[in-house]
C-alpha cells in the first residue's frame, strides 16, 4: 500500500479522513444501552447487574453478542448456542433501538460532521450490529454524512484495515474518535491517531498523554482551521 502523502493543497485541512465510534461519540446513547443489560439480567439480582454493568463500561465498543457470551457461558455456567444468542440479541436491539434512534447528539457531533463532511471522508466503526446501526443511523437522518457505517460483527481493527486500504489513506492523518480503549487500542494497534470523548466529571480510561475532550466542539472547529 502506497503512503505518499496526497497532493498539497492549500489550506488543506490537518486529517484526510475521521473515523468516528457511535456511541458517547456522536450520540448518547451510553445509558440505553445500560440499561438494556440490566433488563436482560433482571432476574439475576442486582449483585450480578453490577457485575454485568461495570465489565460493559469496562470493555465498551465490544459487540453485545461477546458479551451476552461471556456472561451466560463464564458468569452463569450456561452453554448457550447460536440460537440463544440470536433471541438475545435480538430482545437487546428491540430494547434500544428506537431510543438510540431519539436520543441527544453528542454536543458539538452534528457540527463537527457539518464542518468535516465537505472536506474529507467520514466513517462510522461501531461495535454495534450493522444492520442495526444502519437503521439508526437513517433514522437519526445523518447516513448521508459517511461513506461507509460499519458495525459487528467484524471487530474495529479489520474495519480498519479495510478502509485504509481501500481507499488509500495515510494512517497518521487519519483520526479516530472512540471513547473507550477498545477504540484506543484499535487506533494504536492500525496506526491511526486517536482522540478519546471523555463524558464530564468521569475518569479516563486511557493511557497518560492520551488527548482527550469532553465534547466534540473544538474538533468542528479544526475543520476551519481554529
Amino acid at each position: 500500500m502506497s503512503t505518499s502523502a496526497p497532493p498539497y493543497r492549500p489550506n488543506r485541512p490537518r486529517y484526510d479522513a475521521l473515523l468516528f465510534d457511535f456511541d458517547g461519540v456522536l450520540a448518547e446513547s451510553l445509558e440505553i444501552k445500560a440499561g438494556a443489560f440490566r433488563h436482560i439480567y433482571d432476574s439475576y439480582g442486582e449483585e450480578f447487574i453490577q457485575r454485568v454493568l461495570a465489565y460493559h463500561q469496562q470493555h465498551g465498543g465490544i459487540s453485545r453478542v461477546e458479551k451476552i457470551r461471556h456472561y451466560h457461558r463464564d458468569w452463569l455456567g450456561l452453554d448457550v448456542g447460536d440460537e440463544v444468542l440470536d433471541e438475545l440479541a435480538a430482545k437487546f436491539t428491540s430494547l434500544v433501538e428506537a431510543d438510540v434512534i431519539a436520543c441527544d447528539w453528542v454536543p458539538g457531533a452534528r457540527e463537527t460532521l457539518d464542518a468535516w463532511q465537505p472536506l474529507v471522508p467520514l466513517y462510522v466503526i461501531s461495535g454495534t450490529p450493522e444492520d442495526e446501526l444502519q437503521r439508526i443511523c437513517d433514522g437519526r437522518d445523518m447516513s448521508h454524512y459517511f461513506e461507509q457505517i460499519r458495525g459487528s460483527p467484524l471487530h474495529k481493527e479489520p474495519i480498519i484495515e479495510e478502509i485504509v486500504a481501500r481507499h488509500d489513506l495515510e494512517r497518521r492523518r487519519t483520526l479516530f474518535i472512540g471513547d473507550t480503549m477498545t477504540d484506543y487500542r484499535a487506533a494504536d494497534a492500525t496506526g491511526l491517531d486517536f482522540l478519546g470523548r471523555l463524558v464530564p466529571g468521569e475518569d479516563t480510561p486511557f493511557p497518560a498523554g492520551t488527548t482527550t475532550v469532553p465534547d466534540l466542539h473544538s474538533l468542528a472547529a479544526m475543520a476551519n482551521g481554529a
